[in-house]
């Protein structure tokens, strides 16, 4: 006994119906992106290439997929195998997420149509960061399907094939970890690379991958808990809250690392003025820097973090948190120049939406068929 079983119960209810609608909302701007062009349902220009697509899809969609990452370094490389009753839906979330990310990317092509030039060694351009972010981003769905794929096993009973891949499961583990810290690093390369574009609150050059890893492990965690929490309420299950209030002393210490690098960047290059200008520039990095230290505040009490609600605010408030940094840094504060400005359009945000809604859809089917949820002995 594998200790994970099917949800069971209905899977057409009321919410899933809702997600439905706005999933088919997003799906028919899509269509019109595809048939009619990026101009017929976006407000990109020249100044401001990349919209709420790419900055929610990929760099922020993927950050919020990390809980498979974060909870393979906790369970496999630091050996806390307490946890692992929450590594497959956190895995099953980790592929959803990866693979909105990885399809994010192509509708946000001009020419879509030539995505397969990542798959051809001979167009690579190797100074360019998005290639090691498109690949590692491409290898790591198809290492999260191999992941999960003993859930599917499981349910169709093909032990033989199950016992071997366990076998050679630590592998794909292995690389479950390397590439997210690849590519999450390639995530704060690109801002490197943006320059002066990049506000100079947001732009720490060489600590920029250091700063997106942080964020990264530290989202994945509290995606964990976001996801644990919910799962509990929306499908009526025990509580998990003594298993994700361990995961909330790791939030801390992450936080405090992260928010000690940020300021001593800050301090030492004279830019602490910056943040009290009075301008929307320091005004965003007021609310985002009060969402990291909420969390703080919250879990840093043994108390408090047994205490499901307050949990649970603390990871959304870190969500948020890791969220704002990425949106500040590559949309809101981003200066092209003059003469741009960039509002998503009422499509750009449907069909954002309208893919997160499928993306839930599909986690309620797959968590309802396939053992993915723990057993309360389990447990």
């Amino acid at each position: 006994m594998s200790g994970y079983k099917p949800l069971g119960g209905r899977i057409v209810t009321l919410p899933f119906i809702a997600l439905g609608v706005l999933a088919l909302i997003g799906f028919y701007y899509l269509g019109v992106r595809f048939t009619d062009g990026m101009a017929a349902v976006t407000n990109l220009n020249g100044g401001h290439a990349w919209g709420i697509w790419v900055v929610y899809d990929v760099v922020i969609g993927t950050a919020f997929a990390c809980g498979g990452y974060a909870l393979a370094i906790t369970i496999y490389v630091l050996n806390k195998g307490k946890y692992h009753p929450l590594i497959r839906p956190a895995v099953l979330a980790s592929l959803l997420g990866y693979a909105l990310g990885g399809f994010g990317a192509i509708f946000d092509m001009g020419r879509w149509w030539q995505f397969y030039n990542i798959l051809l060694p001979w167009n690579w351009n190797f100074n360019s960061v998005m290639l090691e972010v498109g690949l590692c981003v491409a290898t790591y769905i198809l290492v999260l399907v191999i992941e999960f794929s003993p859930a599917f096993l499981e349910r169709i009973g093909a032990k033989g094939l199950l016992k071997t891949l366990n076998k050679l499961l630590f592998i794909f583990i292995a690389l479950g970890v390397l590439l997210p810290t690849m590519h999450q690093s390639s995530l704060g390369s690109l801002l490197i690379a943006m320059g002066y574009k990049v506000d100079p609150l947001w732009q720490s050059l060489q600590l920029q991958p250091l700063l997106a890893i942080l964020t990264a492990v530290t989202m994945g965690f509290s995606i964990v808990v976001f996801e644990g929490s919910f799962s509990a309420i929306g499908f009526r299950r025990p509580t998990e809250t003594p298993l994700l209030s361990g995961l909330g002393k790791a939030i801390v210490g992450l936080i405090i690392v992260y928010l000690v690098v940020r300021f001593a960047e800050l301090l030492f290059r004279g830019k602490c003025g910056l943040i009290f200008a009075g301008d929307f520039s320091s005004l965003m990095f007021i609310l985002e820097t009060l969402l990291f230290v909420v969390p703080v505040v919250i879990l840093a009490s043994e108390e408090k973090r047994r205490n499901g609600r307050l949990l649970l605010l603390a990871a959304i408030s870190m969500l948020l948190a890791g969220a704002f940094y990425r949106f500040n840094a590559f949309l809101f504060t981003l200066d092209p120049g003059p003469g741009y400005s960039y509002f998503p359009s009422v499509p750009e945000i449907m069909v954002t939406v309208g893919i997160v809604a499928f993306e839930i859809m599909v986690f309620i089917v797959l968590v309802k068929t396939l053992p993915v949820l723990h057993t309360e002995e389990h447990a």
